[in-house]
């Protein structure tokens, strides 16, 4: 998630970067930069007002030593108003706060400078290429046809455990997912793992 301070410095920047993720609500940012400006006047104006509640309250104790009974009095009563503006202010607060939460998890990540402009595949730019690209043989299917074909894996009930894009493997797809993840920790991962703990895998 972006950070208030990050877009505060630098706010141009981020909504040139968020154009090029085709992002459709840029004023989005000046809603946090302004919902910011406000949580910042609303905790000055709470900590300025507890600290004249502290303030006033030490006085009471000087007014009664002195035996100043009328002017403790009264600046008890200063310090039970002050009390009071206190709690409409900090439920404000918790109001800003909260909107401005949630404008700020609605930005998504700014991509790198190298990302190209575009709205689809076809805009993206080949860095570079590597190995050689195989030949089908004519009719072959495409890896979405094959994992019907053997049902392997199930993304809609994925979609439905852990949010869409998540697929759930089951059966051969399983195994397999289990084999290459055990393949991974024994083959490589392990290198770096001293022999003492490597009877963990």
């Amino acid at each position: 998630m972006l950070q208030v301070n990050v877009i505060r410095q630098n706010v141009q920047e981020v909504k040139e970067r968020l154009a090029v993720k085709n992002f459709k609500n840029p004023e989005l940012v000046d809603s946090v930069i302004a919902l910011d400006d406000q949580r910042k006047k609303l905790q000055l104006e709470f900590d300025t007002t507890q600290a004249s509640v502290n303030s006033a309250s030490k006085e009471i104790g000087g007014l009664m030593a002195k035996g100043e009974k009328e002017a403790a009095e009264a600046k008890k009563k200063e310090v039970t108003e002050l009390k009071n503006k206190l709690q409409p202010i900090q439920e404000q607060l918790a109001v800003t706060e909260n909107e401005l939460q949630h404008a700020l998890v609605q930005l998504p990540n700014l991509p790198s400078t190298l990302v190209p402009k575009g709205t689809s595949p076809e805009d993206n730019e080949v860095v570079r290429e590597g190995g050689v690209k195989p030949t089908l043989y004519a009719g072959a299917k495409p890896h979405w046809d094959l994992i019907k074909e053997y049902d392997i894996v199930d993304f809609e009930t994925g979609a439905k455990l852990t949010g869409s894009g998540f697929p759930l493997y089951k059966g051969s797809g399983a195994r397999l997912q289990r084999a290459l993840v055990q393949y991974f920790w024994t083959t490589i991962l392990k290198q770096d793992i001293p022999n003492t703990y490597r009877h963990l895998w």
